[in-house]
């Protein structure tokens, strides 16, 4: 069972309608390695294979048993769909035990007052459980062999073929040269390279062509033509004089407004890949907005340390007071440390906030269209209740969504210009 929102979420593949991408594997052979290894055959073989890996460890129970409570396992939470016998067994409190009695004769072994012989016998047992737990690691690589499986297993049926398939009709998977995945959603090892990535490439090779070849023509006049020239020229007439100039001041405003303007694009670019058939807007993402909010607070840091020193960068994050020294002294403290705690908290929020609002728009679409679809499956003629709720609905949030996009870059955008400017001024 796949979660209902995965369709916001990153991975590893491009979605477009099934009729426009087949899936025509007619062999196991021809379906990816990743693919076998989430298999539900593939698995079982493997959790045979670990326990003959371990067959010397005393596990907390029977083959039989394990096998069987590892398949309930496996169906009772979607989440654990496609993880190893290795994972079921380390979920377990017979691993918690093993992990707990560890600790346990590690804090004996260095304990101060822990007697001489204890001290012993408690080292030699962390000695025992520490190999354990090396042999432990290493059952799972031995195990895990899809080349094997591929050519000792029986093969898959045509009915099992069929249905990944159907599975994979219209996802155009990304080839993965650097890395290795665990399922479409999960990097298992190595750099993987996901959907949102290249998206965000793709925004801003975009964003520096226009840009490019717009600066080229700014050099041959002194003046805009054209619209879309004067369209890029009001926005950023915009930013710089109802953005910039207030948060950082008419001098300072002019450095920075390369890297406001770079801000803005880039996050609209991406904002507005959400609103196109089957993309996705990476700002849907944590490791995305998250990553835009380091970006203002090392420009902030970068800059304020260059302007202040490294220790008056820091000391600019008490605000000027004048007290006596007796009360300075206590005050000052504990000033300084809920400003810095303060400074990373608001970049963060700068981060969520962004994400919080786009995966919200995605949300409500969602649940507008399965308020559609339920008024559709209980009602078997009302085709014509669900088609305009659906239609309509749709229609008002997706404009909806789009006047969020660019209000959201817009926002972003400002706060990252006060956050820079109350790095560069004394407070």
């Amino acid at each position: 069972m796949s979660s209902p929102i995965l369709h916001i979420k990153d991975s590893y593949f491009f979605e477009v309608p099934k009729m426009m991408w087949r899936s025509i594997r007619e062999d196991r052979s021809d379906f990816p390695d990743f693919w076998v290894a989430c298999d539900e055959d593939y698995l079982a073989w493997e959790a045979n294979r670990f326990l003959g890996e371990c067959g010397s460890i005393e596990l907390p129970g029977e083959r039989s048993e394990l096998l069987s409570n590892y398949s309930h396992w496996q169906h009772a939470d979607h989440k654990n769909a496609g993880k190893t016998f290795q994972a079921f067994l380390e979920s377990s409190d017979w691993f918690n035990a093993k992990q707990d009695e560890l600790k346990q004769n590690l804090k004996l072994a260095k304990s101060s007052k822990t007697k001489p012989e204890e001290a012993r016998l408690a080292q030699a047992k962390v000695g025992e459980l520490e190999a354990w737990f090396t042999d432990w690691s290493g059952f799972q690589g031995n195990a895990r062999d899809v080349a094997a499986y591929r050519k000792e297993a029986p093969a898959w049926s045509q009915q099992k073929i069929t249905g990944y398939n159907k599975a994979l009709d219209g996802k155009i998977l990304i080839p993965q040269p650097l890395g290795k995945l665990r399922n479409l959603h999960e990097p298992a090892s190595g750099f993987c390279l996901s959907k949102f990535m290249i998206i965000e490439v793709a925004v801003a090779l975009l964003a520096a062509l226009i840009f490019i070849r717009l600066a080229n023509r700014m050099r041959g006049s002194d003046r805009p033509r054209g619209r879309i020239w004067n369209l890029f020229e009001s926005i950023l007439l915009f930013l710089r004089d109802e953005v910039a100039s207030p948060a950082m001041g008419a001098k300072d405003a002019p450095r920075y407004m390369p890297l406001l303007w770079t801000i803005f694009f880039f996050v609209l670019g991406l904002n507005l890949m959400g609103m196109v058939p089957w993309v996705g807007a990476p700002t849907g993402s944590f490791a995305v907005t998250l990553g835009l909010a380091a970006v203002t607070l090392l420009t902030g840091f970068i800059m304020g340390t260059i302007k202040f020193g490294p220790l008056g960068y820091w000391k600019n994050q008490i605000p000027s007071m004048d007290l006596p020294i007796w009360i300075a002294i206590f005050i000052k403290p504990l000033i300084f440390a809920i400003e810095v705690l303060g400074l990373f908290i608001k970049h963060a929020v700068l981060g969520v906030r962004l994400l919080a609002n786009m995966v919200a728009g995605h949300l409500v679409l969602l649940g507008v269209m399965g308020i559609a679809f339920s008024v559709q499956g209980a009602m078997s003629d009302s085709w014509w209740i669900a088609a305009p709720i659906s239609v309509l609905g749709s229609t008002i949030f997706s404009v909806l969504e789009l006047f969020v996009a660019f209000l959201q870059a817009y926002i972003f955008t400002f706060l990252s210009a006060l956050f820079i400017g109350a790095a560069i001024h004394h407070h």
